[in-house]
C-alpha cells in the first residue's frame, strides 16, 4: 500500500513477525491456547496412560509389567498436577471451541446436541475425570508402598481388586474426556473410535517414555542387574503392538468414513489432505508405522538397550505431529485449508514436556524403584536370566 509520500509502505516487522507464526500479541491468542492444547494433551495422555498400564499391570502380572511399575507410578503422580491443567482450557474455551460461542449455541447441530454440549455439563464432566484421576492414583500408590512395607498378598488382592473396575471406567470416562476436548473442536463431525484409538495414542506415548527412562537408567542400581534383554524384548514388543494397533484404528476410521462418504464426515479428512496437510498425513504413514514396524521386527533392536531406547525416542518425536494434525487442522475453513506451523506449536510441547519430566523424575527419587513386596518379585527379577 503507498505511504503518504507516494513510496510504497514497507512491511512492519510485527507484520512480518505475525506471517511467520513468531509474533505473540492480542491477535495470537487463539493460537497460544490451540498449541498449549497440543501440548497439554501429548503430556496429559502419558500421565492418564501411567495409570490405566498400572492398572493393567495388576490385573495381568507378568515381569515386564513388574519391572516398569515404579516409573508407572511416577508417571501417574503427575496427574496430581497435570489434571488441573484443563481449568486453563475450560477458562479460554471460546477460543478453541466454536460450539461454546454464541455463534456455535446457535447452529442448529449444536443445539441438536445441547444435551451433551453444555458448558455447565462440560464442567462437571472434568471434574469427575480430575476426581478420578486423583482417587486412583492416590489409592493405588499408597497401597502399592503398604504392599512394599507388609509383603502381604491381601495387599495385592485389593490392588488387582481395584484395577479391575478402574481400567473399565478409565476406558469409559477417557472415550468422553477425548469427544470433550479433541472431537468437539470439530462438533459437526464424529467417529465411533475416536475414544480408543486417542487411549492407544497415549499408551503408546507411555510406554516410549518408560522405555526410555528404563535404559537410561539401566547402568545404575538397582537396574543394572534387574533389567535383562528379556525384559526389554517384552516391552518392545507391547510398543510394536501398539504401532499396529494405532495404524488399524486409524485405518478403521478412514475406512469407515470413506465407505459412508457423508459431508459431515468427510470434512476430517479434507482438512488434513489439502493445503500441504496431505504431506504431513504422509509423515504419520511412514515414520509413525512403517518405519516404527520395521524396525521393530526384529529381535536383535527389541533386546538391545540402545536401539530400542532410540526407536523409543524416535516414536516419542513423531508423535507429537500426530497430535498436533489432530488439533490444528480442525481450526480451517474447510474451504481455505494452509499449512503453517507457529512457533508455539514447538515451544508449547516442550515447556509441558519440561514441567513432566521434572515431576515425573522427582516422583521417581520418592522411593524404592522396584516393588519389592510384589508376590512374583523374585520370579520377575530373574526373568530371562536362565536363557
Amino acid at each position: 500500500m503507498p505511504s503518504s509520500s507516494g513510496r510504497p509502505s514497507r512491511p512492519s516487522a510485527k507484520n512480518s513477525l505475525r506471517r511467520c507464526g513468531l509474533y505473540f500479541g492480542y491477535s495470537q491468542i487463539d493460537q497460544f491456547f490451540r498449541s498449549c492444547l497440543v501440548g497439554f494433551w501429548y503430556w496429559f495422555g502419558a500421565s492418564a496412560a501411567c495409570l490405566v498400564i498400572l492398572m493393567a499391570q495388576y490385573l495381568t502380572g507378568g515381569a515386564w509389567g513388574f519391572i516398569i511399575r515404579r516409573p508407572l507410578e511416577a508417571g501417574a503422580k503427575t496427574l496430581y498436577v497435570f489434571s488441573f491443567l484443563f481449568i486453563p482450557l475450560l477458562l479460554g474455551r471460546e477460543h478453541l471451541y466454536w460450539w461454546t460461542t454464541k455463534e456455535g449455541l446457535a447452529d442448529k447441530v449444536i443445539k441438536a446436541k445441547d444435551l451433551y454440549l453444555n458448558v455447565p455439563f462440560l464442567m462437571g464432566r472434568t471434574g469427575i475425570y480430575i476426581v478420578f484421576f486423583l482417587v486412583m492414583t492416590y489409592i493405588l500408590t499408597k497401597w502399592s508402598k503398604e504392599e512394599d512395607d507388609t509383603k502381604s498378598t491381601k495387599v495385592s488382592a485389593r490392588l488387582e481388586a481395584l484395577s479391575a473396575p478402574g481400567v473399565l471406567i478409565f476406558f469409559l470416562l477417557m472415550t468422553f474426556c477425548s469427544v470433550d476436548y479433541l472431537m468437539t473442536l470439530e462438533p459437526h463431525w464424529y467417529s465411533t473410535v475416536y475414544g480408543f484409538l486417542t487411549i492407544i495414542s497415549w499408551c503408546l506415548t507411555a510406554m516410549c517414555l518408560i522405555v526410555a527412562t528404563m535404559t537410561l537408567l539401566a547402568g545404575d542400581a538397582p537396574f543394572d542387574h534387574a533389567l535383562t534383554p528379556k525384559h526389554l524384548h517384552d516391552l518392545g514388543k507391547l510398543i510394536f503392538a501398539l504401532t499396529m494397533l494405532w495404524a488399524y484404528l486409524q485405518f478403521s476410521q478412514l475406512l469407515i468414513t470413506w465407505s459412508g462418504n457423508l459431508p459431515e464426515e468427510i470434512v476430517w479428512y479434507i482438512k488434513r489432505w489439502n493445503g500441504g496437510y496431505g504431506w504431513v498425513s504422509l509423515i504419520l504413514l511412514i515414520g509413525h508405522f512403517a518405519l516404527p514396524f520395521l524396525m521393530l521386527l526384529s529381535q536383535s533392536v527389541k533386546k538391545s538397550a540402545k536401539s530400542i531406547a532410540m526407536v523409543a525416542i524416535y516414536i516419542l518425536i513423531v508423535h507429537v505431529v500426530d497430535v498436533y494434525v489432530m488439533v490444528e487442522p480442525n481450526f480451517a475453513k474447510v474451504t481455505d485449508v494452509h499449512f503453517s506451523v507457529s512457533i508455539l506449536d514447538v515451544t508449547a510441547p516442550l515447556g509441558f514436556g519440561g514441567l513432566w519430566l521434572a515431576l515425573f523424575f522427582r516422583n521417581l527419587q520418592s522411593g524404592s524403584l522396584l516393588a519389592t513386596g510384589a508376590p512374583d518379585f523374585h520370579k520377575a527379577l530373574n526373568h530371562g536370566k536362565s536363557h
